[in-house]
């Protein structure tokens, strides 16, 4: 019977507002799990600029470019820093549309009509260009058309990779500020004289674990970012 009357008459209020709940939670729980992995991945870089620093204080003829290294690393810190807080205001906004998606459901039981929502399209719209949203709140944008909550689809334009980028000058004052905070208290007085540092390995081993774990970085980076 409820299928013969999906079929002439569509789904019930209670059903869309079930639906779009379950794509919320759903969007939910995949930016809880990306901002997680972005912590691991944050303390990782860090551990990686300290691996650099050391190395530039253990091997005086390597120095330079384990400096360069570290200045490296900190820029892909940045640039984890900044996912993470693209993804916690993201969160935020799809905590807002909850919320209103509720109210406009809640208001037709008491006026027998749902109100089209500019709010929830404004917050849908920004949602819906991030790559690591953009198929689950398409489905949930076509729900709220069918509601009646949206007149009209959100664009599926990208703008995730501008959401990154500032200006040479800031962002290496940013790279100096991460560099500073990582840092603090790790650099050791001088070495004494004499003091055995032990076998150094080679400058292409270092190279070589150097790239690995750039490498790494950028590669989970950009997993979630996808």
């Amino acid at each position: 019977m409820d299928a013969t009357r999906r079929y002439f008459f569509g789904p019930t209020p209670e059903e869309h507002k079930r639906k779009c709940n379950s794509l919320l939670r759903a969007n939910t729980r995949k930016l809880d799990r990306d901002l997680l992995q972005l912590k691991q991945l944050e303390a990782k870089t860090r551990t990686f600029i300290l691996q650099a620093s050391k190395r530039a204080q253990r091997n005086p003829s390597q120095a330079v470019q384990a400096r360069q290294e570290t200045r490296i690393f900190a820029r892909e810190l940045l640039r984890v820093r900044r996912q993470e807080q693209r993804l916690a205001t993201s969160k935020a906004t799809l905590a807002s549309v909850g919320m209103q998606v509720n109210e406009a459901f809640a208001m037709r039981k008491i006026e027998g009509s749902i109100r089209n929502s500019t709010g929830i399209m404004r917050d849908v719209n920004s949602l819906v260009r991030l790559p690591e949203l953009m198929g689950t709140m398409r489905e949930l944008s076509q729900e709220l058309v069918k509601a009646g909550i949206m007149e009209e689809m959100v664009s599926d334009s990208l703008d995730s990779d501008g959401l990154m980028e500032d200006g040479d000058e800031e962002a290496e004052a940013e790279v100096d500020k991460i560099l500073g905070e990582v840092l603090r208290d790790k650099m050791p007085a001088a070495q004494v004289p004499g003091e055995p540092v032990g076998q150094q390995p080679t400058a292409e081993e270092e190279d070589l674990d150097s790239e690995e774990m750039l490498a790494q970085v950028r590669g989970k980076l950009e997993a979630l970012k996808s």
